[in-house]
């Protein structure tokens, strides 16, 4: 497995190796020891979700509150999505950037997004597939969304037309209007998160 930092930094991306014969592929699309030794943290699932999206369905921008914070590895198990990381840690150096991976059931591409970054994704095929290892279970009422429309961050969804988006998602406060409610994760909070996570690991 190849594992290489996204632009926003603690976000990885995962490409496995595939291994082709004439019954199909093969490929490992986790591996607890890779992904320790390339983030510097130990990632134990707790919990896997799937969602299933028609084309044109967008999906975020959510996010865990700290605590109880989640991390998550994302695949595209069936289709295609456009997936965006993107950083709402205050005072990071990165805040605001993202960064943009296609992920496909051909390929077995995945993302590893920690703690206090945002995620989402539109769907590029019908019936898209996407799983998510997650690292805490879910707890009701600490999920945090943003407004994936927000013009501050801007993000290259590529749409034509407008999305299909949960009216959850679409209520969803900016990232400013997070900011001034205090939902936000400062840059010094996550980063003392991950380092609680290398001493755990």
């Amino acid at each position: 497995m190849e594992i290489n930092p996204l632009t926003v930094p603690g976000g990885f991306l995962l490409r496995p190796r595939l291994l082709h014969d004439s019954r199909g592929s093969f490929y490992e699309s986790f591996k607890e020891s890779e992904v320790a030794a390339a983030t510097g943290r130990r990632f134990t699932p707790r919990q896997v979700n799937y969602s299933v999206s028609r084309r044109g369905v967008l999906r975020g921008i959510h996010s865990v509150l700290l605590p109880p914070g989640q991390a998550k590895i994302v695949t595209c198990h069936r289709g295609a999505v456009l997936d965006i990381v993107v950083d709402i840690r205050l005072g990071s150096p990165t805040f605001g950037v993202h960064h943009v991976t296609r992920l496909s059931e051909e390929e077995g591409t995945s993302v590893f997004v920690p703690e206090g970054l945002g995620h989402g994704f539109v769907a590029l095929t019908d019936d898209a597939c996407v799983g998510y290892l997650c690292s805490t279970a879910h707890v009701p009422g600490t999920q945090l969304d943003i407004n994936p429309l927000d013009p501050e961050l801007d993000l290259p969804w590529g749409t034509e037309g407008d999305p299909i988006m949960s009216a959850k998602d679409a209520r969803a406060p900016t990232v400013a209007e997070a900011a001034r409610a205090g939902l936000l994760p400062t840059y010094e909070e996550c980063l003392a998160w991950y380092e609680r996570m290398r001493e755990e690991g």
